[in-house]
């Protein structure tokens, strides 16, 4: 397993290939890991280390990791890495990894490569290892699309970068054995890129999902008397909470919800000073609190003790994915109040469980209406749901697994040129 994020880094990013990690042993795998090294972690949660098999085979290598870099070298390092870098920066940590994963594979015991993006560069180390062990079955797994990644609408690369790595991309989708896409949405973006690679033939479908035991270690937690809405995970670029905030503000101001028993948290890798600073635009001075990054297992913790969770993502291409967090959200038995394309992957998903209500993230009136009749519910205590917990099931991150380890099953029985 070829994943530059893993434990204990932390994030939401770690997620996917960290539970696959933990469970691949359940049907007959045994992970070798191939990560970055464990120092000068931004941000770290052990937590998610301590629960994998303790004799696993974790192999770590220095990161070269020029965002790392301490003061006004830092802001060097981001240009280097994000704007000069392809794809990039963690390309540097790529060329010196590959000699660590021949050098693995050569021994002889792995029978399939998997990796995992973002970063990008892990795919072009599976492009590497390919071209030496041509037998050996590989699987590229996209958490997100790379060339057709909606944040790259916001801020295009120049046109000569975004040929190249469309070339990139190319290859990986050509030489791959298999592939695995996050969302369907995405993977019949991918098919109708490239409709000549016939990928429906060799890419699956195998989205994010939850760990029943991460909701069994934090127990049942009572919610908070005040009605709480809760969001978690990071905010940033499109990714904003101004919609959201100006329609509580309003609803304050009005008096339809009294200021005194409303409280809005956002947890997470989060620049507080913007957020409070919407907060006090809207006058939601002492309503709003931001709650630093915290361990996984913590993060669920104040789920639990939550009325309502608030998923945020908007903007033209958001339609293709649904957030890691909203597996884990539908999970929690709370209404999700959710701000997204009304006709992407994540509106389809909540629509599908029964877990909450979708308001279009560009219609203000509709977020308005959708934080008051929640407001209501809890008010009038019929604050309930009746989810699809057979649905609900097929996300849990064992059985999601399974399906991965079904695609590796297949794989090793294959005859490969």
């Amino acid at each position: 397993m070829v994943a530059y994020q893993f434990p204990p880094a932390g994030g939401s990013g770690v997620q996917r290939s960290a539970k696959f990690a933990k469970y691949l042993p359940a049907f007959g795998w045994e992970p070798v890991v191939l990560t970055r090294s464990d120092k000068r972690i931004g941000l770290r949660d052990d937590t998610l280390l301590q629960d994998l098999p303790a004799d696993m085979e974790i192999i770590r290598t220095p990161p070269r990791d020029l965002t790392a870099f301490p003061g006004i070298l830092s802001k060097v390092g981001k240009f280097i890495a994000w704007k000069v870098l392809i794809p990039d920066g963690e390309i540097l940590w790529m060329k010196r990894a590959v000699k660590e994963a021949l050098a693995r594979i050569g021994r002889g015991d792995i029978h399939c490569l998997y990796t995992t993006s973002y970063p990008y560069s892990d795919h072009l180390m599976g492009l590497g290892i390919k071209r030496i062990y041509p037998e050996l079955p590989w699987i590229a797994d996209f958490r997100d699309e790379w060339t057709n990644n909606p944040y790259l609408l916001d801020k295009p690369h120049p046109a000569w970068r975004a040929r190249r790595e469309s070339l990139m991309e190319r290859m990986v989708l050509e030489t791959a054995d298999m592939l695995i896409a996050n969302t369907p949405v995405m993977k019949r973006n991918f098919e109708s890129r490239h409709p000549d690679l016939k990928l429906d033939r060799r890419m699956w479908v195998i989205p994010n999902g939850f760990d029943e035991e991460d909701f069994e270690q934090s127990g049942a937690e009572s919610p908070d008397n005040r009605f709480t809405v809760t969001y978690t995970g990071s905010l940033y670029g499109r990714r904003t909470p101004d919609g959201f905030l100006e329609a509580a503000g309003r609803l304050v101001k009005t008096g339809r919800i009294p200021r005194e028993r409303l409280r809005i948290r956002f947890i997470g890798n989060i620049k507080d000073q913007s957020v409070i600073q919407a907060a006090a635009r809207n006058g939601l001075e002492g309503v709003v609190e931001v709650l630093p990054y915290m361990t996984h297992r913590d993060c669920i913790g104040n789920m639990l003790r939550s009325h309502v969770l608030l998923l945020l993502e908007g903007g033209r291409g958001s339609e293709c994915f649904y957030t890691g967090k909203l597996f884990e959200y539908i999970r929690t038995n709370r209404p999700i109040l959710a701000l997204v394309p009304e006709k992407g992957a994540a509106a389809e998903l909540i629509q599908k469980t029964r877990t909450g209500i979708v308001c279009d993230w560009s219609n203000p009136r509709a977020i308005e209406q959708g934080l008051a009749e929640l407001y209501d519910r809890w008010r009038e205590d019929r604050l309930r749901l009746d989810p699809d917990h057979e649905v609900i099931r097929q996300y849990s991150r064992r059985a999601l697994t399974e399906k991965l380890a079904g695609i590796m099953d297949g794989m090793a029985g294959m005859k490969l040129p």
